[in-house]
């Protein structure tokens, strides 16, 4: 099962963000990259990766080097193509590792499509539905928040995760309270202030949110500062999560899990190199008897493969999707399988939905 082709088209959405400054924006298109990977026989698999701020530059770059590093692999060889990668980034080509992750998607999807199985059942499956949770962008302020967590929990949605703005510890703090009031005190609520604060204004927010009662603190302090992150972990009862943006997943979390810098992981299949990396990431959460909570991958195609990916592990316990869901279901010719709360896993081959690749088509830029 050689690879015969790689396509990569650079699209750029029909419709902005709404109200999102915590990603682009909001006069700003969302932008993509759409891979499909050919095999000699006939087979492709395609999915969506992140473009950053131009598809087009992005999609010349990632075509660039890995047109010639795929033609001719057998795409069976999944583990080895992905090992080649990491060693290749060295010294090759330097791009970042969510160019890669929408090709190890395609080459398991490719596998699962020929096993005839859904993905997460060839993985090997460990669940058949899954808890879902509604996050937040970044809103204007604590009113907005308390009215967006009621409207998730009358959509049926089983929690909320705030992104607070992180001006202000005081204000991300009222924000908590305002939120905990809204939905009552039994409705599943989980914070990611995305790395804006001091050690002791972190250490003021958790403190808050185990008041409140909140499931767990992510990305309080950034990814890289263990030392800080160990510290505020030991000090704080509420579940400190982290780890999603450093590169190098599993290695560069062997460490994290060693000494215990978190009480839990973060890993996609974007940011995480693929099915593989995410795999390896949840895998090693595991061996240390840690969760590894799978983080939203934006776009609804790459979604729906991290939802294999969490009933394929015995480690996370929720699906993560950003909120409003609209926005986001590009790419995606169906809905993600999503009722009262909780995700139900495809039981068709692969995928276990179709991309649209009309709305593709008429959102594509360039094909490289």
């Amino acid at each position: 099962m050689r690879i015969a082709a790689v396509d990569i088209r650079a699209c750029r959405l029909p419709t902005a963000l709404p109200g999102a400054a915590s990603l682009r924006s909001a006069a700003d298109a969302m932008e993509c990259l759409v891979y499909t990977l050919r095999t000699e026989g006939g087979a492709e698999a395609s999915m969506l990766g992140f473009a950053g701020r131009s598809a087009k530059g992005a999609g010349a770059t990632a075509a660039a080097s890995l047109r010639p590093f795929l033609l001719g692999r057998n795409a069976l060889d999944r583990e080895a193509i992905w090992h080649d990668w990491r060693r290749a980034d060295r010294w090759w080509h330097h791009l970042p590792i969510y160019a890669y992750g929408p090709v190890d998607c395609c080459l398991w999807l490719l596998a699962a499509q020929v096993a005839g199985q859904p993905l997460w059942r060839y993985i090997g499956g460990t669940r058949d539905r899954i808890r879902c949770y509604a996050s937040s962008l970044v809103l204007p302020d604590a009113a907005a928040y308390a009215a967006e967590a009621q409207a998730v929990q009358a959509a049926g949605m089983q929690g909320y995760k705030i992104h607070p703005p992180g001006r202000s510890v005081d204000e991300d703090i009222e924000i908590h309270q305002a939120v905990r009031a809204a939905v009552g005190s039994t409705f599943a609520l989980m914070s990611d202030p995305v790395q804006p604060y001091t050690f002791a204004e972190a250490l003021r927010l958790g403190r808050a949110l185990e008041a409140l009662d909140y499931l767990w603190l992510e990305e309080p302090l950034p990814d890289e500062a263990s030392g800080a992150l160990a510290e505020l972990t030991r000090a704080l009862d509420i579940p400190v999560i982290g780890g999603e943006v450093l590169a190098k997943h599993p290695y560069s979390l062997a460490d994290y899990c060693a000494r215990r810098v978190v009480d839990g992981l973060r890993a996609d299949v974007s940011w995480t190199g693929g099915v593989t990396g995410t795999l390896k990431t949840a895998h090693l959460a595991e061996a240390f008897h840690m969760p590894c909570e799978l983080h939203s991958t934006i776009f609804h195609p790459l979604e729906l493969v991290n939802l294999h990916l969490a009933g394929a592990v015995q480690n996370c316990g929720w699906f993560e999707v950003l909120w409003p869901m609209d926005p986001f279901r590009f790419g995606l010719a169906t809905a993600l399988p999503i009722t009262d709360g909780i995700a139900h896993l495809p039981t068709t081959p692969g995928l276990g939905a179709a991309l649209d690749f009309d709305a593709i088509e008429n959102a594509t830029l360039e094909v490289f």
